[in-house]
Parts: C-alpha cells; structure tokens; sequence
C-alpha cells in the first residue's frame, strides 16, 4: 500500500543522508508526489487560490473521505491551466476549499504550504532535482 505524502515528507525530514532522502523520495515515487513537488518548488506553477491561511475545517485524523493520492488530479483546476480559467473564481476557490476539507489533515496543510511556497523540512529544490530528474526546470 502506498503511504500518505504526510508519511513520505516527514521521513525525508527525519532523516538526515541525502542517500536516505533520495531513497525516501525514490521509493514512494508517486504522481502525487511529484505534483506537491512540482507545485512547491517550480516558480512556472501558478497557483489561482489565495495565498495565506486557507479558510477549511479540517476533516477529523481517522476519518478522511480521501486522500491526496487521488485529489492531487485537482489540481489542474486551481492552478492556472486552461481548466481552471474557465473555471468562476468562487467555484476554483470552493474545489480548493473541498480538496482540504476531504483529505487527511497533514496532507491538506502540505497543500496549503505549497500554494504558499513553503518548503517541506528537510526537502530542498536540488534534492528534488536528484530524486526525480527533469521534473523541475534547470
């Protein structure tokens, strides 16, 4: 079973080899992964929600409807893509709000904190570089 994003960036922030944290990294490899990665470090990537704290209850720690393994395919909704400038500002900012609302609670503040730029402890951008080759630019 593939563990949490919470899960994956607490152990590379645990660990202190950057052999273990490309191991890490490497071995929970996942498009969700990758997304939060990409949504967190790549400058091309912008995000059309507010940045700050986000307005959300977050759901309770054993009962979560869904998980970012699954939700990230939203995200092309409120980033700015195609899909999302069709898309009305209150209905994008509401999917945002429903994407936080419906996953585990460390998984949505990963979320909040890549809208806000905020790096992951212990995950630096040439980490990400290393770890997944031509997912950021040079």
């Amino acid at each position: 079973m593939a563990k949490e994003i919470h899960e994956v960036l607490k152990a590379v922030g645990a660990t202190r080899k950057k052999a273990d944290k490309l191991k890490i990294l490497r071995d929970n490899e996942s498009m969700a992964l990758k997304d939060v990665l990409r949504g967190t470090f790549d400058e091309r990537v912008q995000w059309r929600v507010p940045t700050g704290p986000a307005p959300y209850t977050p759901c309770e720690i054993h009962n979560y409807p869904s998980n970012l393994l699954r939700e990230h395919l939203k995200f092309k909704y409120i980033a700015n893509t195609v899909y999302s400038q069709k898309m009305p500002k209150f209905k994008r900012e509401r999917m945002y709000i429903e994407i936080l609302e419906g996953i585990h609670p460390e998984d949505a503040e990963i979320v909040v904190n890549m809208v806000n730029r905020q790096k992951p402890k212990g995950v630096t951008e040439s980490l990400v570089k290393e770890a997944f080759p031509g997912l950021l630019p040079d």
